[in-house]
């Protein structure tokens, strides 16, 4: 089983940016389907995009789409997600995930341990 780790996370003004990047201890996400994820306090985990294996299907929540973007590294094996203009509700605990299957419609295998991400003035 892949053991992911996320980093990149901190402490952001308001619309500032963040990139996190998900790998994978000892080996290569190239051939995964991997999600990214975040959970607030006092809310529920959601989901916020995913990147099919062969990177040719790519999905977001409507509350990030536009502001965030999942792409691969192939050159690293690894995945990244570039949020630009984050806002205060953006604060929460950031996952990457492998998800079963080669489209992003199957379930998550693997989590990593998550990064914290705080937007805040």
């Amino acid at each position: 089983q892949v053991q992911l780790v996320e980093s990149g996370g901190g402490l952001v003004q308001p619309g500032g940016s963040l990139r996190l990047t998900c790998a994978a201890h000892g080996a290569t996400l190239n051939y995964y389907t991997i999600g990214w994820f975040r959970q607030a306090p006092g809310k529920e985990r959601e989901g916020l995009a995913c990147t099919s294996t062969f990177g040719d299907i790519k999905n977001y929540v409507h509350s990030v789409e536009g502001r965030f973007t999942i792409a691969r590294d192939n050159a690293k094996g690894t995945v990244y997600l570039q949020m630009d203009n984050l806002q205060p509700e953006d604060t929460a605990v950031y996952y990457c995930a492998r998800k079963l299957g080669t489209s992003c419609s199957g379930n998550v295998q693997s989590w990593g341990q998550g990064t914290q991400v705080t937007v805040s003035s």
